[in-house]
């Protein structure tokens, strides 16, 4: 089996890019954290992470898409994820994003969406991506509306009632 080249993108203030081992101490913190992780289906051991980090990196191989460590392009600091998820079973192709709490407010996350749907819809062609959020999160609510996103409906996974937001590529047919 050929192994999956995840691609680098830039944005003005961020690298995002394919996990790393260093990353685990930042992924780690920000999965251990149970006011970033309310809406993500709860905290996470420091193992549970690893095992996350080690998904996501295989979700790349698996369907050629997935999602990016955040880096800090000034810095090198470790910030977050972003990037597309659809592991089997899902309601449709997700982007999603999580960003460690000390960068909260600073438009991080949507710097990153917006560089990740750029490359989604141009590079990988999708026609369109969902966000599933639960409907208390109103951080991820408003992004997703920032980002174009509309109501789109209700679903329920893997036990939690979340709300669909959707987006279409630009001029895509509808």
């Amino acid at each position: 089996m050929r192994r999956m080249t995840i691609p680098t993108l830039t944005s003005e203030r961020l690298i995002l890019r394919a996990f790393m081992e260093k990353d685990i101490d930042g992924y780690a913190k920000s999965c251990e954290d149970e006011e970033i992780m309310r809406f993500l289906g709860g905290a996470l051991s420091r193992e549970d992470a690893w095992r996350q980090m080690a998904m996501l990196l295989g979700h790349w191989q698996l369907r050629g898409y997935g999602m990016w460590a955040l880096e800090e392009r000034s810095t090198g600091a470790f910030v977050g994820r972003c990037g597309f998820h659809r592991p089997d079973g899902w309601p449709g192709l997700e982007i999603g994003w999580m960003v460690l709490r000390e960068y909260w407010g600073k438009s991080f996350a949507y710097e990153a969406a917006r560089a990740a749907l750029d490359y989604g819809f141009g590079a990988l062609g999708f026609e369109y991506v969902i966000s599933l959020i639960h409907p208390e999160n109103e951080r991820s609510i408003r992004l997703a509306q920032r980002l174009g996103e509309h109501y789109s409906g209700r679903a329920r996974v893997r036990g939690f009632d979340v709300l669909v937001y959707r987006l279409e590529r630009p001029g895509a047919a509808k």
